[in-house]
């Protein structure tokens, strides 16, 4: 609840650990098959960002109970999409009741998942510098109608510094102050931080 409250975080190279799963990624392969999952500690604010070819989906066991975000680059209609998954509720009851939370998290961090992935793989966007044009594409995965939807946020050097194309999918208010000042959602966030 707290993180809502502040302003969102600053991207720090300092604090990212980039791990490449050699036997999973050929440095110089084309750019599909690409997989990132990017973990972070809540206590030091650093990352950690896996690269591969595959996911990997050891790391990504109880993904619903983490705020891991997992991303791959895909190719929709001969044009590269990066598309960012989130997961914000789903078969836990307790994770349903934050969904708006989490869904606001996520959004208001988005930036900094994707200057992440910039940094981390640093060495395919100075290969491909053309990745910087291609559309984001962000997956928010609920049990909840309303949060379980698709975002497009633009061009990925755009969606890095926030400047997000108001291309939504879903009908979710972009009127937060109001939204917050409901007793459900201040039941939730309550609830969200005690947990």
């Amino acid at each position: 609840a707290v993180r809502l409250l502040v302003p969102s975080a600053r991207f720090e190279a300092s604090k990212l650990k980039v791990v490449l799963l050699e036997d999973q990624i050929n440095k110089h392969a084309s750019i599909i098959p690409r997989t990132y999952i990017l973990s972070h500690c809540d206590f030091t604010a650093n990352l950690t960002l896996a690269v591969s070819n595959v996911i990997n989906l050891e790391q990504l066991r109880g993904w619903y109970q983490k705020d891991d975000v997992v991303a791959e680059w895909k190719k929709v209609q001969n044009d590269m999409c990066l598309h960012v998954h989130c997961f914000v509720s789903g078969p836990n009851s307790f994770l349903d009741l934050a969904a708006e939370l989490r869904y606001h998290i996520f959004s208001k961090e988005m930036p900094l998942v994707l200057k992440a992935i910039h940094c981390g793989d640093s060495a395919l966007f100075r290969e491909h510098p053309e990745l910087l044009d291609s559309t984001v594409r962000v997956y928010f995965h609920s049990s909840s109608p309303k949060y379980n939807r698709m975002e497009c946020w633009g061009p990925l050097k755009d969606a890095m510094e926030g400047k997000q194309q108001d291309q939504f999918q879903g009908s979710i208010s972009r009127d937060c102050p109001e939204k917050w000042r409901s007793p459900k959602s201040i039941f939730q966030a309550l609830f969200a931080f005690l947990l």
